[in-house]
């Protein structure tokens, strides 16, 4: 429509009329004369209604889950956080009590040796040196450490110090096929050499190609010139198996190491070696063996009858009982036997 004085005077007459009828209806009440008109619009455009608000309604929800959702998030990064904290809580507090038990029974190995130790955390296995079993620690030249000194925790025997810097150390394990350390067997003092052989047991050779050796046999440490690389005393492991001598000059046994390579934590570098080689002092205690059980006894007593009657007054048999056969049957016999003898010997005295 153009802009025209009729279409202006048009609009304000539509305008008059609108106010006019709003007047009317107000006035009007619940009776007004507009009301059927008003229904009646209702019920063609209650149904578009009910769509657009439907159509709408989603629209409305999402926005206001965004506008809401920021809050949501900071509540949920604040619960994880909390429970982050607390898990880490949880794993710290088991690793201290696991560290204090390996720290407790490393000073007690240290202690029955006369050893002069300085504690040290394993902070990486494995080493530049090719594919060596190493472990590197967190002490070094500024903490009094040196090449060749002997490692030990809380098992026993752990390696050598091999490459030592400022502030770490490598240590070469006792299981590495490099490794060869004296060793003397508990009580008899057989000596033997073990080398290292990876995730397999020690081998250990004895000098004595007709040693006395089983399984369950420990070993320990002979000791150094000097002490180094090796303290005297210090716990390698048990016996698993013993090969035949064949009549070789020496005897091949595989040892069963105490100390677990593959879950090291804390361990202790020997600065000062003790003044007298504790020999078997080191060792663990080996477990007590369970007292027999002892075996119950029953008293029995013989009656004037020979009857045999136990404790609680229960016959459970006769010494006049012969094995297989009935008593009172021989008796009866026994006595018929008897009774048949004197016609016997009658019958004997007629025929001579």
């Amino acid at each position: 429509m153009r802009d025209t004085r009729e279409s202006r005077l048009l609009l304000v007459l539509l305008i008059a009329i609108a106010f006019a009828l709003i007047t009317v209806d107000i006035r009007g009440g619940e009776e007004s004369p507009v009301d059927g008109a008003r229904q009646a619009a209702a019920t063609v455009f209650g149904p578009i209604e009910n769509g657009v608000s439907a159509a709408v309604d989603p629209v409305g929800n999402a926005i206001g889950a965004v506008r809401d959702s920021g809050n949501r998030h900071d509540r949920i990064s604040a619960l994880e956080k909390e429970n982050a904290a607390l898990k880490a809580r949880l794993g710290s507090d088991d690793r201290t009590n696991s560290r204090v038990r390996q720290l407790d029974a490393m000073l007690k190995k240290a202690g029955a040796g006369q050893y002069g130790i300085k504690g040290a955390e394993v902070i990486a296995i494995g080493a530049a040196q090719g594919f060596s079993w190493t472990i590197t620690i967190d002490a070094g030249s500024n903490d009094g450490i040196r090449r060749d000194m002997t490692v030990l925790n809380g098992e026993g025997l752990v390696g050598r110090v091999t490459t030592v810097g400022p502030g770490t150390a490598t240590v070469l394990l006792a299981n590495d096929p490099d490794f060869t350390v004296g060793t003397r067997m508990e009580k008899t003092d057989e000596l033997g050499f073990a080398t290292g052989q990876g995730s397999r047991p020690l081998s250990v050779q004895f000098l004595n190609g007709k040693a006395e050796v089983k399984p369950g046999d420990r070993l320990v440490t002979f000791g150094s010139s000097k002490d180094k690389p090796f303290v005297p005393g210090v716990p390698v492991g048990e016996v698993v198996r013993v090969d035949p001598s064949g009549g070789a000059l020496t005897r091949t046994v595989y040892v069963k190491p105490y100390v677990g390579f593959t879950k090291l934590d804390i361990v202790g570098v020997v600065v000062q070696a003790p003044r007298e080689d504790p020999r078997d002092a080191v060792l663990p205690k080996k477990p007590a063996k369970a007292d027999p059980k002892p075996t119950p006894t029953v008293t029995v007593t013989v009656q004037p009858d020979g009857d045999l009657v136990d404790g609680s007054g229960k016959v459970v048999g006769n010494i006049n009982e012969k094995p297989g056969g009935d008593a009172a049957g021989d008796a009866a016999g026994d006595r018929q036997d008897a009774a048949r003898q004197p016609d016997n010997a009658a019958d004997d005295q007629e025929q001579r």
